[in-house]
């Protein structure tokens, strides 16, 4: 399974959710608390984007693969 490393990422760089929700203008918290918190299936390129910039990462960084508990 492939998730998002914002809360990492945002806790390497001492920042908090709230400073990236205003810095993301996206116009509904419960959207991007689903995003930061990877309970979203899907995301839209713009948005991985804009993490992106906002962040100052590669894209790539943005995830990571992690096991699930059904892998064998």
């Amino acid at each position: 399974m492939v998730q998002l490393r914002i809360l990492e990422i945002l806790e390497e760089q001492n920042h908090t959710k709230y400073w990236l929700y205003k810095r993301m203008d996206m116009l509904s918290y419960r959207n991007f608390q689903n995003i930061v918190e990877n309970k979203t299936s899907s995301i839209r390129f713009e948005t991985l984007d804009k993490l992106s910039t906002i962040l100052n990462v590669p894209i790539g960084d943005l995830f990571e693969k992690i096991n699930d508990v059904d892998d064998k």
